[in-house]
């Protein structure tokens, strides 16, 4: 090829810096949308789902309103997207460690434990599990689907643990399973409501006295029956995290 072929033709970039020009801008659109998840969590653990708006967000994290429109499309794909967080993050603070625990009762303690932690974490914001509830309940849609969706995926995972210690013979095999799992739900409910509305001092140990009695009720032994650890009075709030992986479903 002539030296007037090669000037006459403009020179074309790589095909893989275009690739790396590519990625990179990929990799900077998430780490907006991370951040915007970040400032939208934390905004509706005080003011709930139901006060996010694009408008809002777009002050807090101060961007334009179209800008933050862009990563999400619409006022219910952004709440959706922060619920699907909010449930990442409770699976990496609560599920994934107790699994490191023995099948039956250490798991289903581990599970308590780790849950009663996490009240603690949310004393000062607020639960988006238990708020949404409340905003969503009767509110048909996609929001309310993936509330639904989270937590019962959750409590799916709390009744396998259950059923696992009943095969193995630590709590009785003709317990209602289910009846097991509804009564520790309930008391992390009041736990929470008990400890973040009311303020009352000893919420932690009622639930550690009504955990130990769901268990001795049905079937578990004296050695298994030791108070769950306390969980601290106040807690440092966490450190956000910046990546938003797809959340997972709880899984063996």
């Amino acid at each position: 090829m002539s030296a007037s072929a090669l000037s006459a033709s403009p020179a074309k970039p790589p095909r893989a810096e275009a690739g790396g020009v590519d990625n990179r801008a990929l990799l900077k659109g998430r780490q907006t949308k991370a951040a915007i998840i970040d400032a939208a969590l934390a905004l509706a653990s005080h003011i709930g789902l139901e006060g996010l708006s694009i408008g809002a967000l777009a002050e807090v994290t101060q961007m334009s309103k179209s800008g933050v429109f862009a990563h999400f499309g619409s006022r219910e794909e952004l709440q959706i997207s922060v619920i699907r967080e909010y449930f990442r993050r409770f699976e990496a603070e609560v599920f994934y460690p107790a699994m490191r625990a023995r099948r039956g009762l250490p798991r289903v303690r581990a599970l308590f434990a780790n849950w009663m932690k996490q009240v603690a974490i949310e004393l000062q914001s607020g639960c988006i599990f238990i708020s949404g509830a409340v905003e969503f309940d009767d509110r048909p849609g996609i929001v309310r689907d993936a509330l639904v969706g989270s937590v019962s995926t959750w409590l799916a995972a709390m009744n396998r643990a259950v059923v696992q210690a009943q095969e193995l013979g630590e709590l009785r095999a003709d317990a209602d399973e289910r009846q097991i799992a509804f009564e520790i739900h309930g008391l992390i409910l009041a736990l929470h409501y008990e400890a973040r509305f009311l303020k009352h001092p000893g919420a932690v140990e009622r639930a550690n006295v009504g955990f130990a009695s769901i268990l001795a009720r049905h079937g578990a032994s004296e050695e298994a029956l030791s108070p769950v650890p306390s969980i601290p009075k106040k807690t440092a709030p966490r450190r956000v995290s910046k990546s938003i992986p797809t959340p997972s479903s709880p899984k063996e």
